[in-house]
């Protein structure tokens, strides 16, 4: 479903990225771990159109969208979510969600002006599609709600549920339990898989290593900027340049 191909990513002087190279299949869950530093968000970035790589390709299933900005690749399928939570803080929960599917709406300027009956249509049936994404993600109870108003966990599904209404093939989440409590971070690995079941492909970038064994069908390992490890959870638990990266060693 998603590839990278041999992405390089200088910075000046500084290489953040080196070869790294490693597929993603469908409807599966993969993560992407690292100590601080490794190149995971420049990764991400790259893959979604917010860097340009120095060198290498990306692959969305058969096609290449090296440099495709992330409008075009939002059309496509690939979709996003943020370390740093986005979202519109005045508006609501419900609003929120129907702008991401506005970015697919086909109502022109003079439709929505009027009010016509075609753009009317159309409103009611985002309405309709953004209830049934907050209802995936367990906020329905919180439409009405500013979405600047609302406690950093329900943000963070809030973002999720904008990114899924966009009918994604593949979803990357950067950090996606970052401050969340584990009551909060089971919810969130119950609802990656929901996702997954969906038909959806996940990656992401996470620290938590609990939440990443528990949910993900195969992990890659950047460490330095280059690719150390890819594999099965087991096996990246059991390599030992793994846990050297990790640990240190004598």
């Amino acid at each position: 479903m998603l590839r990278a191909d041999g992405i390089t990513k200088t910075f000046g002087g500084l290489t953040a990225l080196e070869d790294v190279s490693f597929s993603v299949r469908d409807e599966e869950i993969t993560g992407i771990i690292g100590p601080n530093g490794a190149g995971k968000t420049t990764l991400f970035n790259i893959i979604t159109g917010l860097y340009t790589q120095s060198e290498g390709k990306i692959f969305l299933g058969d096609k290449d969208v090296s440099g495709f900005p992330p409008e075009k690749l939002a059309r496509l399928g690939l979709v996003r979510t943020f370390q740093n939570i986005e979202l519109f803080g005045q508006m609501t929960v419900l609003e929120n969600i129907m702008v991401g599917l506005h970015t697919r709406s086909r109502s022109g300027i003079v439709s929505c002006a009027f009010k016509l009956p075609g753009h009317l249509k159309e409103e009611r049936k985002i309405r309709a599609n953004a209830a049934e994404w907050m209802d995936f993600c367990g906020i329905s109870d919180l439409s009405g709600v500013a979405a600047g108003n609302l406690p950093f966990g329900k943000g963070r599904l809030l973002e999720i549920a904008r990114a899924m209404a966009l009918a994604p093939r593949v979803i990357l989440m950067d950090e996606p339990a970052a401050g969340l409590n584990s009551r909060e971070t089971e919810h969130l690995a119950d609802l990656i898989r929901k996702i997954r079941e969906s038909g959806v492909t996940v990656v992401l970038v996470e620290h938590d290593m609990e939440l990443i064994m528990d949910i993900c069908d195969s992990i890659v390992v950047l460490n330095l900027g280059r690719k150390l490890a890819e594999g099965t959870p087991r096996e990246i638990q059991e390599n030992p340049e793994v846990i050297a990266a990790y640990l240190g060693s004598d």
